[in-house]
């Protein structure tokens, strides 16, 4: 075999590899994504419930964390 024969061949193994990596790193950024779509919705929904929960202590009887008289 030739040493252009090689060449090509090396050439061509690498552009495969390439590609892979190419497609591998495209299907990373997607999910990696996807990941900070989803814990962008989950702190949203973190806040909202804390505001729910502010808003509920707020609204409470005084005494609330009282403990009964039997204690």
């Amino acid at each position: 075999m030739s040493d252009a024969a090689k060449l090509s061949e090396r050439i061509d193994a690498l552009e495969v590899r390439l590609t892979y990596q190419d497609e591998t790193i495209e299907t990373l950024n997607q999910t990696i994504t996807a990941q900070w779509k989803q814990i962008d919705a989950l702190t949203r929904q973190i806040a909202e419930l804390r505001d729910r929960l502010q808003e509920a202590e707020r609204q409470a009887p005084d005494p609330a964390n009282e403990r009964p008289p039997h204690y």
